[in-house]
């Protein structure tokens, strides 16, 4: 209940809060090590929760989420060996000295709450349950209902580690809940969790952000972009962007939705190619990868929620011209899975009311733009007022990329420029990736930051007269 996993946590609080940081951050890397063994265990258990396939079910929720664990636990680390937990101040006077010894305190700020999401059940969480146990915080783990295992042996294998070196195991908790009674606000809005993280709808997340006297982290819907200037290898950028948005049926946070090509066309070195012809490259290389029986299936994946299914199967009543019409096909090893396609539909960039919101799933926008300068105000606007996570952009000449790079930055979004090849703008690295910014409507946090951390404790200083 929620009563006995707040008591729980209470009682570790004390326990954790005063194991010293070196300690904690070995523990916690110890964690990510025997986690490390079951890499292969939490991959069939992502693939069987959130339909992803294997190769992306073992990356992300296995290796990718340790990085982004480890990276937490880095951060932490920095930020509480930042100042000296204690020195002399010498304060001269004259004819004497005023000396005090001075110490400085990191104190956790008290329970924290992960809520993780169906699709990317721990890729999205570790970050905020290593977070917030590095700064000494007790963590009350609340998965998605639909993605409870992959998440769970995570927990599993903190509390072993816990255990072995004598704390508590209920320094982290698995607060699993079901769809017909979900205990996610009744955790968030307890006086005694102060800190709390959240990857999922917008709305819920907003209601988050409003509670008072927590500390909260969010990641929200958004909307990415993908824009579309001058190109070296036209064929290479259509692969690119085409594999984008089947990988994992659009699936992802950073999927592009909205491609936004000049009406003119795009430069080449072999000339212009126009709108149509672009939209057929696309077409064909989407065709091209679901039609691989070694790829498609397992590129695509299979849909996590029924309501994204539905979503698809409506996005052809937006109305303008259907390029590519989604469809169903069999992936060999699960006959029963329910795959959906790509679908692509141009529409013109008046129609803005069509573009200005998540389409969760596979589904592309092909927005027809007076000129570039057109498609990045457009696409900067989305982000200021609906948030973007990513965005895609391709040009050769170098004024219109500083200029798409600073009008992005401004929106608080990534760009990442000119991917071709095995590289994709929906992939985001621990280490060198900031994972959401914290600066549009897409989310308020980013990983890892130092801002990520310093918010989940509080540096108190005591002092006296000086021994010496």
């Amino acid at each position: 209940s929620v009563d006995t996993l707040i008591e729980n946590a209470k009682q570790a609080f004390h326990q954790w809060r005063k194991i010293d940081v070196e300690d904690r951050a070995g523990i916690l890397i110890e964690s990510l090590e025997r986690i490390k063994d079951r890499f292969f265990e939490i991959a069939y258990a992502t693939m069987h929760t959130t339909g992803q396939g294997y190769m992306m079910a073992f990356q992300a929720s296995g290796p990718h989420a340790a990085d982004r664990a480890l990276e937490a636990v880095a951060a932490g680390y920095e930020e509480l060996k930042r100042f000296p937990s204690g020195v002399i101040w010498d304060k001269p006077m004259g004819k004497y000295n005023i000396k005090l010894d001075k110490e400085w305190r990191a104190v956790p700020k008290g329970i924290g709450l992960v809520i993780g999401c169906s699709t990317f059940p721990t890729w999205n969480s570790v970050p905020g349950i290593y977070a917030s146990l590095i700064t000494g915080n007790p963590v009350l783990v609340k998965p998605h209902p639909g993605a409870v295992l992959p998440i769970a042996i995570f927990v599993a294998e903190i509390q072993k580690v816990l255990v072995e070196n004598n704390l508590a195991p209920n320094i982290c908790q698995l607060a699993v809940d079901s769809y017909d009674k979900m205990i996610s606000k009744d955790l968030a809005e307890h006086k005694d969790v102060k800190v709390i993280d959240f990857t999922g709808n917008s709305e819920f997340g907003s209601y988050l952000e409003k509670l008072e006297g927590k500390a909260v982290f969010t990641e929200k819907t958004g909307v990415n972009s993908a824009i579309i200037d001058s190109v070296d290898d036209v064929d290479k950028v259509a692969a690119n962007l085409a594999f984008s948005l089947t990988l994992y049926s659009g699936q992802m946070c950073t999927a592009p939705q909205n491609f936004y090509i000049p009406k003119d066309g795009i430069n080449t070195p072999n000339g212009k190619v126009s709108f149509d012809e672009f939209a057929q490259k696309l077409v064909d290389n989407i065709n091209g990868l679901v039609d691989n029986p070694k790829a498609g299936p397992f590129v695509l994946g299979t849909i996590q929620n029924k309501r994204t299914c539905d979503r698809v199967d409506e996005a052809k009543k937006i109305g303008g011209k259907v390029w590519l019409e989604s469809r169903s096909i069999e992936n060999p090893m699960f006959k029963n899975a329910r795959i959906s396609t790509p679908v692509l539909i141009e529409v013109d960039a008046t129609d803005k009311e069509k573009f200005s919101k998540e389409l969760f799933g596979p589904i592309g926008l092909l927005i027809k733009t007076n000129d570039t300068d057109h498609s990045i105000a457009l696409a900067k606007e989305m982000a200021l007022n609906h948030g973007a996570i990513s965005c895609g952009a391709y040009t050769n000449d170098p004024d219109v990329k500083e200029k798409i790079a600073d009008e992005m930055a401004l929106a608080a979004t990534p760009v990442s420029f000119n991917l071709v090849g095995g590289i994709y703008m929906n992939q985001n690295a621990g280490f060198s990736d900031f994972h959401v910014t914290g600066g549009n409507p897409a989310g308020n946090a980013s990983f890892t930051n130092p801002e990520y951390v310093v918010k989940r404790f509080t540096w108190v200083g005591h002092r006296e007269p000086a021994k010496v």
